[in-house]
Order: structure tokens, then C-alpha cells, then sequence
């Protein structure tokens, strides 16, 4: 049985227009899909409403408090894991699947994540520093800029965050670092702060180094490209992925994969070879923006982009 838990704080972003893209199959058909990134299950329900009684619907999540809130859903179609979704062949051998018929990436961190001092997500909270997603695995954030050349840790910030001042905080770290460990969140905000000149109104001058430090311990634009190959290789024909990104390196990789996949590769017409024997691999469907009534909801889905596209050949 199907039963939603209490936890209302998170609002899921684009929630019905991502449930309508994947397509769910009806009742006669037993569809197969997964939600690669179960945070508060938003997503996930809204799956399970529209699953045939057959079908099956198998949730992923690298954060422990997140898989055990999908371990209270009582439905027979459905199942979670700990495990990051760079995994998902080994994850479909343990359950027989050779196929699947959808798979949702909501990307980013959930509110419930970043309102949670001891994560360290928060530049606006003081915690521990850690900003792991899987807190059973890995180094915190703490820890490798305690060990961190001067030269990676600006390579860190200026790639991931693209902040303008990566040579000045990174400079600042390891001289602080070699007076004090910097291990809270609050060490590091005063750091940025006086490393930089924040001139924008709204973003908060840690905002990109924060993000940047927090891509690169958990690898997300690498394991996200993984990702995307893997599940698009495990697609039925007719498949569908939907992709939720939140800020523009994400939404790059996403774009970079669909275009290098629609595109039907070069031959030189002095070859051999016979065009119609290429054909595109997927068809590019959509790519949408949170609605002014949607950011009005939901503050945080101002960044959102979601798109969306279909395996058509094997």
C-alpha cells in the first residue's frame, strides 16, 4: 500500500510535468522504471499512482535518511537502494531487470538537506563541514581542503563554482588553514567574505564556492555523465529520460549528451557506406522552465530546467 509520510518541507520541482514526460505505461503494460534520485519521493509517488498493478518502480539514493524514508512505502511494485546511480547495471542485475522503460533524474539538494546543519550544505547555518551526500563513504569537505594543494582548490572553485575570485579564496584557505583546521561552515563563509566583493543583490557571495566544493566531493557532474550512458544504454526503445538540473554545468552535460546523440555522425560519400544505416539514437522531446506560479510556490525552482528525450533505436 501506497502511504505518503508527513515530511512536507521539501517542494518537489516540477513534479506533475515530470511524471507526464516519462510516460508512465498503462495497466495492461508492465512498465519499468526508475527514480535515480529518491530525495523526499516526491517523484516516486507520483510514479506509483500512475504504475500498473505489474508494474515496478526501483528508487536510488546515496543519502541514508532518504532511503529510509522510501523503506516506510509499503508497495509491492517498489523497492529503494543505497547506492549512487552510477550503479544502476549492478543495481538491475540484482533484481533480474535487462530493460527499463523510464528513468528520472531530480539533481541537486533537496531543502531537507541544506536545513540540516550537521550536513554542512548551508553557508547560512553553522555545522560541521562535511557536504557529502552518502555521509558512509568518502572525505568531507573539511577534510580535503585541509589537504588540498592551493593550486586544486582554486581549480575547484573556479571550474565547479565559476567564481571570479577562486585565486584569492583558495589563497585565503591555506593560509587559514595553516593558523586553525577549518572544520565548521562559519569558518569558511568568513573566509569567502573576505576574499571577495560581492556586488549582486541576491546571491550570497559564498554561494558559488560553496557549490563548487560541494560538486566536486561527490563527483556529480562526473557521475551524472556516467549515469546518463549507462541508463540511456538500458532503455527499451520508446524509453524516456527525464533530466532535472539546477544550475548550468549540470544542464550543459545533459545538452552535450542529447545533441552528440541526435545527430546522425559524418561519412565521407566516397566510402562504402550507406547513410540510411545511421540513424539517430534518441529524439530530443523537451526542455522546460518552471512556470512564474511555480517560482512564486517554490523559490528554489527558479534555476530549473528539465529535458527530456527518447530512445528510438536500439
Amino acid at each position: 500500500m501506497l502511504q505518503k509520510t508527513k515530511n512536507q518541507k521539501h517542494k518537489t520541482v516540477f513534479l506533475n510535468e515530470a511524471i507526464n514526460w516519462l510516460n508512465i505505461k498503462n495497466e495492461r503494460i508492465n512498465g519499468i522504471y526508475i527514480d535515480a534520485t529518491f530525495g523526499q519521493g516526491g517523484h516516486s509517488y507520483k510514479i506509483l499512482e500512475r504504475l500498473g498493478k505489474r508494474g515496478r518502480l526501483i528508487a536510488i539514493d546515496k543519502d541514508i535518511e532518504s532511503v529510509a524514508l522510501g523503506n516506510k512505502i509499503t508497495d509491492s511494485r517498489f523497492s529503494i537502494i543505497h547506492n549512487c546511480f552510477t550503479k544502476l547495471d549492478i543495481i538491475l542485475k540484482k533484481y533480474n531487470i535487462q530493460k527499463i522503460d523510464g528513468i528520472l533524474f531530480d539533481l541537486g539538494i533537496s531543502s531537507n538537506q541544506i536545513n540540516n546543519a550537521l550536513r554542512g550544505f548551508s553557508f547560512l547555518l553553522d555545522g560541521p563541514l562535511d557536504m557529502r551526500m552518502d555521509i558512509t563513504c568518502g572525505i568531507s569537505a573539511s577534510k580535503w581542503l585541509a589537504n588540498a594543494t592551493e593550486f586544486n582548490i582554486k581549480k575547484v572553485i573556479r571550474d565547479y563554482g565559476e567564481e571570479r575570485f577562486a585565486t584569492k579564496i583558495a589563497k585565503k584557505i591555506v593560509h587559514y588553514r595553516s593558523i586553525t583546521p577549518i572544520t565548521r561552515t562559519k569558518q569558511l563563509v568568513e573566509i569567502i567574505l573576505k576574499s571577495t566583493r560581492n556586488n549582486k543583490k541576491y546571491k550570497n557571495p559564498a554561494t558559488r564556492t560553496f557549490q563548487a566544493i560541494r560538486i566536486y566531493i561527490n563527483q556529480e557532474l562526473k557521475n551524472l555523465l556516467i549515469a546518463l550512458k549507462m541508463g540511456f544504454k538500458k532503455l527499451n526503445k520508446k524509453g524516456r529520460i527525464v533530466v532535472i538540473s539546477f544550475h548550468s554545468l549540470e544542464d550543459r552535460i545533459v545538452k552535450n549528451f542529447i545533441n552528440l546523440n541526435i545527430k546522425i555522425p559524418y561519412i565521407d560519400r566516397r566510402l562504402p557506406i550507406y547513410n540510411y544505416l545511421f540513424k539517430p539514437k534518441m529524439k530530443f522531446l523537451a526542455r522546460c522552465k518552471p512556470s512564474n506560479l511555480e517560482i512564486e510556490k517554490n523559490f528554489s525552482a527558479r534555476s530549473a530546467i528539465m529535458r527530456v528525450f527518447e530512445k528510438i533505436s536500439l
